[in-house]
């Protein structure tokens, strides 16, 4: 695999882990044991991923974040714990995936990794505290399923296409990045208008 694919495959499951940790790291895993992926070597640890136990749990994580995440607030809820460990998670497998021999290039992946991730989260928490402002609960389950729909077609694509996958992670980092921009100036927005609300009464 040339070094293009293998930033495609890293970069496209670190990203998508903002949305959909548990899925990313079970697919990661089954991914391994079918050598899809190849299992690390320079960071042993990592390839617990392949690990039956560990592609079960994230499988069980990932089913109940597909649940969590149709329910209006409790997808707030469950982003808020998450804020943590999304990152960590992208940037682990961006270090399993990626696997650097040289420590200062681990380091990188790992900031790299979680930041993408991080953005991912950023873009999916920002998008959701809008949505939920909405009465009914039609757009929350929509704006869901779309993730899902993009979350496993991104991941298909890294394992079928690399390279094309690391254009298209390309593409959603910036679109990620325009809606923390968006989702920000709006959440600021709303907070000046309420302000002058409250201090009327």
């Amino acid at each position: 695999m040339s070094a293009v694919e293998i930033i495609g495959l890293a970069a496209s499951f670190s990203l998508l882990a903002g949305w959909r940790l548990y899925a990313c790291v079970a697919i990661a895993g089954l991914a391994m044991r079918l050598d899809l992926i190849d299992a690390p070597s320079n960071m042993a640890a990592l390839q617990a991923l392949e690990n039956p136990w560990v592609i079960g749990v994230a499988s069980v994580g990932a089913v109940a974040e597909l649940f969590a995440d149709k329910v209006m607030w409790l997808d707030s809820l469950w982003d808020g714990i998450h804020t943590l460990i999304r990152p960590l998670g992208g940037a682990l497998l961006a270090l399993a995936i990626v696997d650097a021999s040289d420590p200062a290039w681990q380091v990188v992946i790992f900031l790299l990794g979680g930041g993408a991730a991080l953005l991912g989260h950023g873009a999916k928490a920002g998008t959701r505290a809008i949505v939920n402002t909405s009465p009914e609960p039609f757009s929350n389950m929509a704006v869901s399923s779309a993730e899902d729909v993009v979350t496993f077609a991104g991941l298909g694509l890294a394992l079928a296409y690399p390279g094309v996958a690391l254009a298209a992670a390309v593409v959603l980092i910036g679109i990620c990045a325009l809606i923390v921009v968006a989702s920000w100036r709006l959440i600021a927005r709303a907070r000046r208008w309420i302000a002058p609300a409250k201090s009327g009464n």
